[in-house]
């Protein structure tokens, strides 16, 4: 059984959630950042749901704290409201596992602690995080949107499974779907709205300063497999 902590002032129905799970044992919640060090440090819980406001202590300081302690540091998960791209990319930088945008459901949560907790993600794997969420901060795709989630998940997909893009109707929209509880065309829809987003913002010479080619222009837009082949290719020819 995993041990889980709650730092956070509106999260009754997580907890109340993960308390009747036979596979956790929550140990503890509080809001007050002070509290939580003190209690993390007392409880030794496996992952940790922090948001980013706490009263005293913000979550990002609360989380400097706990990678101070001698024994293990638990797995950090931020879920928040404020989903400004660069409280995801610090957070990512300072050594989370992941951080999901407000509002959540119970049950995405539990599959993203079990996919944390069972890959036991490696330095690698959040590199390879910040680093995708670095690309889309440049070219202008904001984090509060789905479509950002769905296109970070599919580049880690293409990276993970190259052969996947081939196949991005019968395959990787559904795996997507499935780990977010949604559909596969909300998930086509999404990365579509992501997209134009970033080019309404006008950002498309960060995309071509990226990959050192100047592929597109502000008239022409890559489809969603383009443009997660393009970053997945740069991500294995960085490594």
């Amino acid at each position: 059984m995993k041990r889980i902590y709650f730092a956070d002032s509106d999260c009754q129905n997580l907890v109340e959630y993960f308390e009747k799970s036979e596979n956790f044992e929550v140990v503890g919640s509080s809001s007050d950042g002070e509290v939580v060090v003190n209690e993390v440090v007392k409880e030794k819980p496996d992952i940790v749901v922090m948001e980013v406001m706490l009263s005293k202590l913000d979550g990002f300081a609360v989380f400097e704290k706990i990678k101070l302690l001698k024994e293990e540091t638990p797995k950090v998960v931020f879920v928040s409201n404020l989903s400004h791209s660069g409280f995801v990319s610090k957070a990512l930088q300072m050594g989370a596992s992941y951080f999901m945008v407000k509002p959540i459901s119970p049950e995405n949560l539990e599959n993203r602690i079990n996919e944390i907790l069972s890959s036991n993600l490696t330095s690698e794997n959040r590199q390879l995080d910040e680093k995708i969420s670095n690309i889309f901060i440049s070219i202008g795709i904001p984090a509060h949107i789905k479509g950002y989630q769905f296109l970070r998940e599919a580049v880690k997909l293409a990276v993970e499974e190259p052969e996947i893009i081939s196949s991005i109707t019968k395959k990787l929209y559904p795996t997507i779907a499935e780990r977010f509880e949604t559909s596969s065309s909300k998930v086509e829809r999404g990365m579509r709205h992501a997209i134009e987003v970033a080019w309404n913002r006008g950002k498309i010479e960060n995309i071509n300063n990226i990959f050192g080619l100047k592929i597109y222009n502000r008239n022409e837009k890559p489809t969603n497999g383009e443009l997660i082949a393009l970053i997945a290719d740069k991500m294995l020819m960085d490594c």
